[in-house]
């Protein structure tokens, strides 16, 4: 660990001893959730529904992890898959590159695979359009459907290396299920990111409209998975870091 590095450790492992710095990274999730912030970003043309921050943390994850497939659940407009896309071009670009070879687009190459009970014609369009496409898999249906599941452990035995992207459907029952299905898949080093954990340290009530809310939301289907998952860990340095995030305690690492 260089010089520089040990300063940004140093200042994670500090960054919960600044309480107005927390206090003010709290009140801005609360505040901003409502008007809707995260629908304010795009990725490559594409809107993709997150904080800044995930998206900062989640390129630091691939660039670490160095994933050869990258598995999704929930695809909305289809930013985060071809954010995910790009990163992985990026990882096969620089490979190419330390090898002293070209990249072929018609040779395997790292892919994404998307999950989504319902892909929009117009969205579906545009992400078959996308320069990012040969590089991203859709599959239609729930995501904790036997037959959808079977589907994506199929696919994903043929690559090395795998990261999973929680971000479907919000109550407990149905991120416990997709976690029983799909964590296992993430290769150890890797991790399982469950998006929307923030929805436990939200006001009750703020979303009337939606089946989830504290006490039934991804953070307690998390916790109650690590129960009985110790090959699991929460990683609490990337909370730390970020402070502003929709997934606190949803960066899961796979030690084993």
């Amino acid at each position: 660990m260089n010089a520089f590095s040990e300063e940004v450790a140093g200042r994670i492992a500090q960054a919960r001893s600044h309480e107005r710095m927390c206090s003010a990274a709290s009140d801005f999730m609360v505040e901003s959730t409502l008007p809707r912030y995260s629908y304010n970003f795009s990725w490559q043309g594409r809107p993709i529904i997150q904080y800044p921050q995930d998206m900062a943390a989640l390129q630091e994850l691939v660039w670490s992890v160095r994933p050869d497939l990258i598995i999704e659940t929930g695809i909305a407009h289809g930013g985060s898959l071809v954010y995910s896309a790009s990163l992985l071009a990026l990882l096969d670009m620089t490979d190419a590159i330390e090898a002293g070879r070209t990249i072929d687009p018609r040779v395997s190459q790292r892919r994404v695979i998307g999950v989504d009970i319902d892909i929009r014609p117009h969205n579906r369009a545009a992400i078959e359009a996308h320069p990012m496409a040969s590089r991203i898999h859709m599959i239609q249906g729930s995501s904790v459907a036997p037959e959808v599941v079977e589907e994506v452990r199929a696919l994903a035995a043929n690559y090395r290396t795998v990261m999973v992207l929680l971000d479907s459907n919000h109550t407990h029952d149905h991120v416990r299920a997709e976690l029983e299905a799909y964590a296992p898949l993430t290769s150890v080093g890797s991790y399982c990111v469950v998006f929307d954990t923030i929805v436990e340290d939200l006001p009750a009530g703020m979303f009337p409209d939606r089946p989830w809310g504290p006490g039934d939301n991804p953070k307690t289907a998390v916790w109650d998975y690590l129960k009985t998952h110790s090959e699991f860990e929460i990683d609490s340095g990337i909370d730390d870091k970020l402070l502003i995030s929709v997934a606190p305690d949803g960066y899961l690492r796979r030690t084993r």
